[in-house]
């Protein structure tokens, strides 16, 4: 791989594609083409970091290495075969296959991903007696297979573990909301800090948390551990440091975000959280139920994930929802309700008229996010008196987050995504072989210790009080002293008894369904 413009895949979930299709726009991304569940876009090694460090609805970006059709396995082997796997592997290093599998022809992934696997280390042994070796945790070559009936796609994985594990999270409540599917939901609204935002049912706080990333245009990727593309042979250490340690886009938050629950397990869990995520001082986190929601003193917008009663069993789930509905008609006049359920029959229940249909799926789950734009009087009279639906809020939406460029997708009023082919990007250059870096041994820290990794130079700057990277210290409090702790040395933290030393959750919560 070199530094000319290369295409690249940032898969994402079904219904965020073109809010994907925004964020790759202002990140000055070329050939931006949305498909199904991906968006194609082509860039230069800079433009692969930025996607994988700077992206909120991406959950992996893919750089395709060679495309080819093939009818059976037996050819899958061949074509796989028939490539210089040198510039990409040697018998010292270990490599991993996913295979993603739309076809008639081919009906079952592992048996694809041991094709791919047989193929590579057969290339090896013919040449040189050996073969590298397959690991699945963390391995030093990460590849992907599409296949979409007879048309096959052979990537590199630049992200390794998907891009929703920010690394952040400490603890969680039973099925929580996946951050990327959480941060899709905010920027669909169009909110990105200009008003008061609340979540009344927040759980472990992974909305709250997002929103006031977004808030500050936080690059999710400061608490990410590593990420697949730093073992490959043409690593560039210096320019990823470059991209890593430039904050000039981040911005200081005017308003606050309230998150509330009913339960108190919830609410420590989201402290614990919100603390590791360095949010705290932007977040107000009380423990309340949404019988006690009071009219908020400000203009808000409230985005929550009620349960749905599929995996957390509820006692009156209809009754829960009618409450909802009436607390948000007594008490949030004058401004608007984002809401994602999974029943029909739930959403009968709030007895408002929705303004906007999303479909999305959370997890395995078909949903629907609905707006409510919450008015006094009848409907036809909130039209008459002249705010025809908010208008200033819904010329908001959706949002198209600055930059470069400004994406400007079809004007519809529900959401339909389309019904696109199977993307076909054209084949790409080899790459470049060089030998991988040294990395040093890891010096464990205390946790009240910043230590954050050397990343060349850092010109601090005044910025009206909001304290640049470098100069944050432990005199703060127990949020933003953990914010920008570079990488997060979550390998150190063997002595915090509040996460295991893996500095990962202790319950697996890739694609669980939010309940």
């Amino acid at each position: 791989m070199n530094n000319q413009s290369s295409e690249l895949i940032a898969k994402t979930f079904q219904g965020l594609e073109e809010v994907l299709a925004q964020e790759l726009t202002a990140l000055g991304a070329d050939d931006i083409e949305i498909g199904r569940r991906m968006v194609s876009f082509s860039g230069d090694k800079a433009m692969l970091y930025k996607a994988n460090f700077c992206l909120r609805t991406a959950v992996r970006i893919l750089k395709p290495i060679k495309h080819f059709t093939a009818r059976d396995a037996d050819e899958v082997y061949a074509q796989v075969k028939d490539f210089p796997w040198e510039e990409l592997l040697d018998t010292d290093k270990t490599f991993a296959v996913d295979a993603v599998i739309f076809s008639e022809e081919f009906r079952h992934s592992k048996f694809v991903s041991y094709k791919v696997k047989d193929a590579i280390a057969d290339y090896f042994r013919e040449k040189t007696g050996k073969r590298p070796s397959v690991r699945l945790n963390r391995p030093d070559v990460l590849l992907n297979i599409h296949i979409a009936e007879t048309r096959c796609t052979l990537s590199l994985d630049s992200s390794g573990e998907s891009l929703h594990r920010r690394g952040y999270r400490q603890e969680a409540v039973e099925a929580p909301l996946n951050e990327v599917l959480a941060a899709g939901m905010i920027l669909m609204t169009g909110w990105h800090g200009q008003c008061d935002l609340i979540d009344p049912m927040c759980g472990s706080g992974t909305i709250p948390i997002e929103a006031a990333l977004i808030a500050r245009n936080i690059a999710p990727g400061v608490f990410r551990k590593e990420y697949a593309f730093e073992k490959w042979p043409d690593f560039d250490a210096g320019l990823f440091d470059a991209i890593y340690n430039d904050d000039s886009g981040e911005r200081a938050f005017d308003h606050k975000i309230y998150a509330y629950d009913n339960s108190p397990k919830a609410i420590e869990i989201a402290s614990h959280n919100l603390k590791a995520a360095g949010t705290s001082k932007d977040v107000v986190l009380k423990q309340q139920p949404f019988q006690q929601f009071e009219q908020p003193r400000e203009k808000a917008v409230l985005i929550t994930n009620p349960p749905y009663g599929e995996r957390i069993p509820t006692n009156d789930l209809m009754g829960l929802y009618q409450m909802i509905g009436e607390r948000l008609k007594h008490a949030f006049m004058g401004n608007t309700a984002w809401i994602i359920s999974y029943r029909e029959e739930c959403f009968d229940q709030i007895g408002l008229k929705p303004t906007r249909k999303i479909p999305l799926f959370n997890g395995a789950l078909p949903c629907e996010f609905r707006c409510y734009e919450i008015f006094e009087g009848s409907y036809k009279g909130f039209r008459e008196g002249g705010d025809e639906l908010h208008k200033e809020r819904r010329e908001q939406l959706p949002y198209t987050g600055g930059g470069r460029g400004e994406y400007k997708p079809r004007e519809r009023n529900e959401y339909r995504p389309q019904e696109r082919n199977e993307y076909r990007p054209q084949a790409r250059g080899g790459y470049g072989f060089r030998e991988p870096r040294e990395r040093g041994d890891y010096n464990a820290r205390e946790r009240g210790d910043y230590t954050p990794r050397e990343r060349g130079d850092y010109n601090t700057r005044e910025r009206g009080g909001y304290i640049p990277r470098e100069r944050r210290d432990a005199d703060r409090d127990g949020g933003h002293k953990d914010f920008y702790r570079k990488y997060w040395d979550l390998r150190g933290r063997d002595n915090n008894t509040d996460a295991p030393a893996s500095g990962r959750p202790s319950q697996d919560y890739d694609d669980y369904p939010q309940d």
